[in-house]
């Protein structure tokens, strides 16, 4: 649909409320809103917005959908192992050991592995010596803090909310941190506020839309866990091709719990047998490449008992 008056459509560069075309002494300007016009002022786009306006807030929408869905389909580099560089299977920290020496997560498989080369306890990664205390620990991840570390600032917001490493617990200042290392791009952190802030718990209070705003800046950045609760979202709000176009990202990316949403969704009649089909191969495959023999030994040994790991190597 056309919104350009009929006076400046032989003109691509012309604006379009007063036809006025482009030229050394007429500046026009894109509405920023939606690329789809021009305006040589702003008394121009002012005038102009009512008849505009609708089609403005489409091409917007697109805009943010293309951006939404086109973006995040990989994991972030922190995702991945820093020692074998194989993806981490989600929910990361139930298959990996966060070290606070270097902010890294180790997976299961490679702790084995560096336990069993003789480093016992220390970091598999920068080989730190185990701290002794949780004092030490907390010192580490100050320092990281003051060099404003996002990973660091969340870790810290989350000792603030189980009250580790000796810390109080204290949800404010937990929710304090967790905001600073989302402004510092945090995707961990981002999805942490969206359940916070959308299902208004921690004492804050309940606002759907700002949470689900949370969790597209941290979809967009290849979280699906944020990804899979947007397809939550929408498939409550009956958009059922919304919600497979999200749970197909994640499942993509090895989460288990969105391939089972497009398996029910299937069963439901809301989704194809080849959307189901392509869920199920994109997962299949993410999972394969996450495999190792060393992680296939910590899942015999350990299985489950992901708790047992952490004090296997005194994490």
């Amino acid at each position: 649909m056309s919104v350009v008056p009929i006076a400046a459509a032989k003109s691509a560069e012309a604006c379009a409320n007063c036809g006025k075309e482009s030229s050394d002494i007429v500046k026009l300007r894109n509405c920023t809103a939606c690329y789809l016009v021009k305006y040589c002022s702003v008394d121009c786009q002012k005038n102009h917005l009512k008849k505009h306006k609708k089609a403005c807030k489409e091409r917007a929408a697109e805009f943010k959908d293309e951006k939404l869905y086109g973006q995040g389909h990989e994991r972030p580099a922190f995702g991945y192992c820093p020692i074998c560089f194989l993806a981490i299977p989600i929910r990361t920290q139930d298959h990996s050991v966060f070290y606070s020496c270097c902010m890294k997560s180790v997976c299961d498989g490679c702790c084995i592995m560096a336990f069993e080369q003789g480093y016992g306890a220390d970091c598999p990664f920068c080989r730190t010596p185990e701290a002794e205390n949780d004092d030490l620990v907390l010192g580490m991840i100050q320092k990281r803090v003051a060099a404003r570390d996002p990973i660091a600032i969340r870790r810290l917001g989350d000792f603030h909310l189980t009250g580790e490493c000796g810390l109080e617990k204290n949800t404010t200042r937990a929710l304090e941190l967790w905001t600073e290392a989302a402004e510092l791009g945090s995707m961990e952190a981002l999805f942490k506020l969206g359940i916070a802030v959308h299902q208004g718990e921690l004492g804050v209070a309940q606002d759907e839309i700002k949470g689900i705003r949370y969790w597209e800046a941290a979809a967009m950045q290849g979280c699906a866990e944020s990804r899979h609760m947007l397809g939550f979202v929408e498939l409550k709000n009956s958009n059922c091709d919304r919600a497979v176009r999200h749970f197909l990202i994640s499942a993509k990316m090895g989460f288990k719990d969105s391939l089972d949403k497009i398996k029910e969704m299937f069963a439901n009649g809301h989704a194809t047998k080849a959307q189901y089909a392509e869920g199920l191969t994109g997962y299949q495959d993410a999972v394969e490449a996450m495999k190792s023999p060393e992680r296939d030994k910590a899942l015999a040994t350990f299985g489950a008992q992901h708790d047992a790991l952490k004090a296997f190597t005194g994490r």
